[in-house]
């Protein structure tokens, strides 16, 4: 399952990840890279109403970026978990210090530090998807130990 992304020029795969505030994975959803971000990150929050948690339910802003935009989508999320959907990105075309950590980059940089992640070698979006999982086992119990 490969695809391409004319936006972002992106050949092959993309993963859309859902964390919380420290960066830590609540859920990875890999796939083509032509797919739909929207629909993707719907997808993943289903995926994690499926399984009775707690940790949902203290959601009340879901940060995203501009890929992410748009009304059905925070109209989807605010049905599935009561969160309001705020849009993060850059408004004009200087630099400009964003309000909020963008967590999400620093969980991505911590999977490039990691050799099978930083290239796509996997044959199955599921194997990708159980690397990253692992992974962030490992790092979890790396700050413990530490």
């Amino acid at each position: 399952m490969y695809g391409f992304d004319g936006c972002k020029n992106v050949k092959g795969r993309k993963g859309h990840t859902l964390v919380d505030s420290l960066g830590l994975v609540f859920k990875v959803v890999v796939s083509e890279a032509n797919a739909p971000e929207r629909i993707l990150a719907a997808y993943a929050l289903m995926e994690l109403l499926e399984k009775p948690t707690e940790l949902l339910e203290k959601v009340q802003v879901l940060w995203v970026d501009s890929g992410y935009d748009g009304d059905k989508f925070a109209l989807a999320v605010w049905f599935m978990i009561q969160a309001h959907v705020e849009v993060i990105g850059p408004t004009e075309q200087e630099f400009k210090v964003l309000p909020q950590p963008w967590v999400v980059e620093r969980t991505f940089g911590w999977f490039n530090q990691y050799h099978r992640l930083s290239k796509n070698y996997e044959r199955l979006t599921q194997m990708r998807e159980g690397a990253i999982y692992a992974l962030m086992t490992r790092i979890m119990l790396l700050s413990l130990v530490s």
